[in-house]
C-alpha cells in the first residue's frame, strides 16, 4: 500500500484530529481568560477584606466578596449616586419596620462608611459623588462592640 493511499484512506483520522487540536485550543482560551478574570476578582476581594479589616470589621471571606462583586463592583458600581439608589440605600438604614412603622434612625457611623469602602476598592471614580451623602446624614456610633467595654 502506498503512502499516498493509505493517508487518503484515512482522511478521516487527521481532520477528526485537527477538529479536536481547534476544540482544545478554544476550550484553553476560554479557560485562561476565566482564571485571569478570577484571579483579578479575588485580588480585588482580599483589597476589600484588608481595607474593612483595617476599619474595624471582621475580615470576610474574599471568595464570597469576589462571586458577589466580581472584578468591577457589579451592580454596586452602577451609577451608585443615582436618586433611586440613594433613595434605596437610605430606606435600609431606616429602623426595619414596615409601611408606617417604618422611621429613619441615626445611622451607625462605622456601618455606613463600609459602603464607601467597597467603592474606594472596586469604582473609586464614583466614591466622591456618594461620600457627599454620607458626609451630610448624622451618623453616630450606635452599635456597641467588643471592645467598647
Amino acid at each position: 500500500m502506498s503512502p499516498t493511499r493509505f493517508a487518503s484512506r484515512h482522511k478521516w483520522i487527521y481532520i477528526g484530529a485537527i477538529v479536536l487540536l481547534v476544540g482544545f485550543v478554544v476550550v484553553g482560551l476560554i479557560q485562561y481568560k476565566a482564571v485571569r478574570s478570577t484571579n483579578q476578582s479575588l485580588d480585588k476581594a482580599n483589597q476589600l477584606a484588608d481595607e474593612l479589616a483595617a476599619a474595624g470589621f471582621t475580615r470576610p471571606d474574599p471568595a464570597t466578596l469576589a462571586r458577589a462583586l466580581g472584578e468591577d463592583g457589579g451592580i454596586v458600581c452602577e451609577d451608585p449616586a443615582s436618586a433611586l439608589k440613594s433613595a434605596l440605600w437610605k430606606i435600609n438604614l431606616s429602623n426595619g419596620a414596615t409601611g408606617p412603622g417604618q422611621r429613619p434612625v441615626i445611622a451607625d457611623r462605622q456601618a455606613v462608611q463600609a459602603e464607601a469602602l467597597v467603592l474606594k476598592v472596586y469604582c473609586p471614580d464614583q466614591l466622591q459623588r456618594v461620600q457627599d451623602e454620607i458626609d451630610d446624614l448624622k451618623t453616630e456610633q450606635t452599635v456597641r462592640r467588643g471592645n467598647d467595654g
